[in-house]
């Protein structure tokens, strides 16, 4: 543990000095501009909506859809009903980068944002490991993050690693696989970061540190997997 520990302190200072040039201080604050109006505008839709009807406007989803991919906002029946005259910019469905969900559907809803991009990089990575299992028979893993989350091995699908950027951070995070071929994106790092800032480190065993970054800003980690605090460090669990 103390030598995972290490290396993600490494990673994070490394990662906090490249920052600025990966994503450059001007667009950053523009985005975060655009996308809080956003947020601020169909969260007031919403309430609005559920307070006239006592529904959420929410697309269909499987049960089994992950709780930061459940949720879509149903655009159409907010312009429809006339809580929207259209649909943000940023929206998937006007050409945008992301999706907009519902969050705490059950107790107090609140908008969030998913990044498409960074779904889409996870989705293509899945299926280089799919296509290798069912060639190799065998997973195409490197060292182990944590039991039982591996470095994928782009070298063996013959692919280049592709950049995937935090939405949270601007920095550059990386994919995992587990035992069962299932490819995630690691945010171990942008959760170490938040720790770190707050000076908190008496966190609750089984609180799940996904909600950290949620609260604390207007995206959801994309195609992430639950993380406990664990001998100080975030681990990523089963």
């Amino acid at each position: 543990m103390p030598r995972r520990l290490a290396a993600l302190v490494a990673l994070l200072v490394m990662a906090l000095s490249l920052s600025g040039c990966l994503y450059p201080e001007d667009q950053k604050k523009q985005n975060q501009v655009a996308s809080k109006e956003a947020v601020r505008n169909v969260q007031a839709a919403i309430d609005q909506y559920q307070s006239d009807t006592g529904m959420l406007p929410i697309k269909n989803s499987a049960s089994e859809t992950p709780i930061y991919e459940k949720f879509n906002v149903d655009f159409a029946k907010l312009q429809r009903m006339g809580y929207l005259s259209e649909a943000p910019s940023a929206a998937f469905e006007k050409g945008g980068n992301f999706y907009f969900l519902i969050i705490d559907e059950e107790t107090k809803p609140r908008i969030r944002l998913m990044d498409i991009v960074t779904f889409q990089r996870i989705n293509d990575i899945q299926s280089w490991v799919t296509a290798y299992v069912q060639s190799k028979g065998n997973l195409p893993k490197g060292e182990e993050m944590y039991p039982g989350y591996y470095q994928l091995d782009y070298k063996s699908m013959s692919r280049t690693e592709p950049t995937i950027r935090s939405m949270f951070s601007g920095q550059s995070l990386q994919a995992l696989v587990d035992d069962n071929g299932v490819v995630y994106c690691d945010y171990g790092i942008d959760i170490m970061q938040l720790v770190q800032k707050s000076g908190k480190t008496d966190l609750d065993t089984d609180l799940d540190l996904r909600t950290l970054l949620v609260d604390g800003s207007d995206y959801v980690p994309v195609k992430a997997p639950v993380y406990h605090w664990v001998n100080n460090e975030p681990q990523a669990v089963k």
